[in-house]
């Protein structure tokens, strides 16, 4: 008996072993999201080329026909944008045709012998202390005689200031340049902004004024590179007027005509030229 219980277990054993090796077998089953947006590093290697003019290219000849042969280390005009000789004065455009120096299409003024002395009735005001100072001509009035009617003269009275102390506001688009006027050249009123020569026309005729280009300020670092025609506007309580450049020259800092009155309504800009202390540039703007 107890041996036909264990035929019967082991029978139902393997029964139970053939079931379960006869089951089908089935493969599992997963659900695998899409990923989310990856979280990269912004790109470090992309610079962006930017213009003055927005980028877009001006329509001018860049090809050796055009090229220029720099101007002499250490020249009057080295320091200048566009001057130096054609490289191939044969092959110069008609348009471009003229004398064989070529000076960005603005007049070249060559600084006097180291041995010249100020204009007469004339004297030097120096602005102390920081890089870019100097010394600027100022107009001396004890000596000077008053404009005559044949030019234009406007004189700085209390009226004009604003109440910032200040005589106007000096705009230059093409260099990113806006900057308070005031009076004087001498440290204080460059430390605010640009400065008026005192004893000069502060709208009509001539309007001279001074600033620095680096150290303390850097209002007029980039004047020495603007170009014929580039505009200029000055605001006063008289009104505004827009000026568009017509010389950019190296003068030396005992050159004092750029100070002297004028018929015709222009402004004129002075500031240092790096690691030259006898000279200064000079930007005359005429009124358009």
């Amino acid at each position: 008996m107890s041996k036909m219980k264990r035929l019967i277990t082991t029978a139902l054993a393997l029964c139970a072993v053939c079931a379960l090796c006869a089951a089908p077998a089935s493969a599992l089953e997963y659900n695998i999201n899409a990923p989310g947006d990856p979280e990269y590093g912004k790109p470090t290697s992309f610079e962006p080329v930017i213009t003055a003019d927005g980028g877009a290219m001006k329509n001018e000849d860049l090809s050796k026909s055009a090229a220029l042969i720099p101007p002499g280390f250490g020249t009057p005009t080295s320091y200048m944008l566009n001057t130096g000789e054609y490289l191939t004065p044969n092959l110069v455009p008609s348009q471009m045709a003229g004398a064989g120096q070529v000076n960005g299409n603005v007049a070249v003024v060559m600084p006097p012998s180291s041995g010249s002395t100020a204009a007469p009735g004339s004297t030097t005001s120096t602005a102390p202390g920081g890089t870019g100072t100097g010394s600027y001509p100022i107009v001396d009035t004890s000596t000077s005689t008053s404009p005559t009617t044949s030019v234009g003269f406007t004189e700085v009275t209390s009226a004009l200031y604003y109440s910032d102390g200040s005589l106007g506001t000096l705009k230059i688009p093409s260099i990113g340049l806006t900057v308070g006027v005031y009076e004087g050249t001498d440290s204080a009123p460059l430390l605010k902004g640009a400065g008026h020569f005192t004893g000069t026309s502060i709208w009509l005729g001539n309007i001279p004024i001074a600033g620095h280009n680096r150290g303390v300020r850097n209002d007029f670092g980039k004047i020495h590179t603007l170009s014929p025609g580039d505009s200029i506007t000055f605001t006063t309580k008289l009104g505004t007027r827009t000026y568009a450049v017509s010389a950019v020259t190296k003068v030396s800092v005992n050159d004092t005509s750029g100070l002297e009155p004028t018929a015709a309504n222009q402004i004129t800009l002075y500031t240092c030229v790096e690691d030259q202390p006898a000279y200064r540039w000079c930007v005359t703007a005429r009124e358009v």
